[in-house]
């Protein structure tokens, strides 16, 4: 089959099975909060594949990513709010998603890229712990000024107002505080991972990504072969940072989810959770990103489930000081040091789930010529002839030097 049909064929299945989802997702998953933890565990498999390309392909350690995130949060959910205003409220149906989302998202990861280039631009000139300081100094810094942005007065300015239209630590609930317009469904949730997933295979396999790879290595040899490490690690930045962006944008009207964007889901914790993702699904690795996104996600929910049994409650009434949220926590990290034992590459490490296959030979067409010997030198020929067949290119083969040549 042609390889056009075929990529025709494999987006006509996707678009597909993303509408079925749409439509099916309440059958399929009939507890609002299995769906919750579903489409919750999606928007962090694009957070982890957008930090990846940062901290695991150009390999910088960024843990300010829940920054980026809830730029893009809020500013999807201003976005949907007033669209939602606009086309005149109601329930948000899926007709409308189509004006709403894409200009939601789109205004989430624009605005996020445009912080990451002002972060990027004057920190990714430092390395290590001072770039994660950094970053990590800008994640609070936002968290921080919307928390305390309600006790700003009137006689801050315009942007003490807009500030104070977030809602401060109350969290901001849409233009008429009625709560955001859930407009993300898993039509549009999942098939943002699609795309993500997509973007960054083909990131990582295309030029650009060697040559983040090769400054991960060794900087200096890669500028010493013409790579420019700030343009590269900026505008890695950028687009790690704009992915975080949609994250928030889908988080912020994600279905089933809240419907009001509060500073304390951006602490430390997400971006530890997110960095999580990627060293244990192996860094590098796209297919590691996902499946450490939904293992992460579904495995704090899988212990919070456990609290429930009948002989974890006896014990809590057998010890009323014993703090279960303390033990989850334990439980947890103990879960990722084990890993980390086992596997201190992650789960993957760079490999991926499906091969690359573009370094493979293609068979020839029938009525095809041959391909083309390599030429052989004098010696070369002369070699062959005393020693039989040549296997191998000409640098694999060693010639054997002849008689003047040992006398020089």
């Amino acid at each position: 089959m042609p390889r056009p049909v075929k990529r025709v064929l494999t987006a006509l299945g996707l678009l597909a099975a993303v509408v079925a989802l749409e439509f099916g997702f309440e059958t399929l998953l009939p507890d609002a909060a299995w769906r919750q933890l579903a489409l919750f565990a999606m928007v962090n498999v694009i957070a982890a594949l957008s930090l990846n390309v940062i901290n695991g392909m150009a390999g910088q350690f960024s843990i300010g990513h829940a920054g980026f995130v809830g730029i893009g949060a809020y500013t999807g959910a201003i976005v949907a709010g007033n669209l939602h205003q606009h086309l005149g409220g109601g329930d948000p149906g899926f007709g409308n998603s189509f004006l709403v989302m894409p200009a939601a998202l789109l205004a989430a990861g624009l605005v996020a890229a445009l912080f990451g280039l002002v972060v990027g631009l004057p920190s990714l000139r430092l390395r290590g712990d001072y770039l994660a300081i950094v970053t990590l100094g800008f994640a609070e810094i936002f968290r921080l000024t919307i928390a305390t942005s309600n006790n700003l007065g009137a006689d801050q300015g315009v942007i003490g107002k807009a500030l104070g239209a977030l809602g401060g630590p109350i969290g901001y609930a849409g233009p008429d505080d009625t709560g955001v317009p859930q407009y993300a469904g898993p039509f549009w949730i999942f098939g943002a991972v699609v795309v993500a997933t997509i973007l960054a295979w083909r990131l990582k396999f295309s030029g650009w990504g060697r040559a983040l790879r090769a400054l991960r290595e060794d900087e200096i040899a890669s500028a010493a072969v013409g790579v420019d490490p700030t343009r590269y690690k900026v505008t890695s930045f950028v687009i790690s940072a704009a992915g975080g962006g949609i994250a928030g944008g889908l988080l912020s009207s994600m279905r089933d989810g809240n419907p009001t964007v509060q500073p304390d889901q951006f602490t430390f914790n997400y971006s530890f959770d997110a960095i999580t993702m990627v060293i244990l699904g192996g860094s590098g690795s796209v297919s590691g990103s996902i499946v450490g996104g939904v293992l992460v996600t579904f495995t704090v929910k899988l212990i919070e489930q456990l609290q429930g049994l009948d002989s974890v409650l006896a014990l809590k009434a057998a010890y009323p000081a014993l703090d279960l949220n303390a033990l989850r926590m334990v439980l947890y990290a103990s879960i990722l040091i084990g890993l980390m034992i086992l596997r201190p590459e992650g789960l993957f490490g760079e490999r991926e789930i499906v091969g690359w296959r573009r370094g493979r030979k293609k068979p020839l067409l029938p009525g095809a010529p041959a391909e083309p010997v390599p030429a052989t030198t004098g010696p070369e020929a002369a070699a062959g002839r005393a020693g039989g067949a040549m296997t191998g290119t000409a640098v694999e083969r060693e010639i054997k030097p002849t008689g003047r040549e040992e006398l020089e």
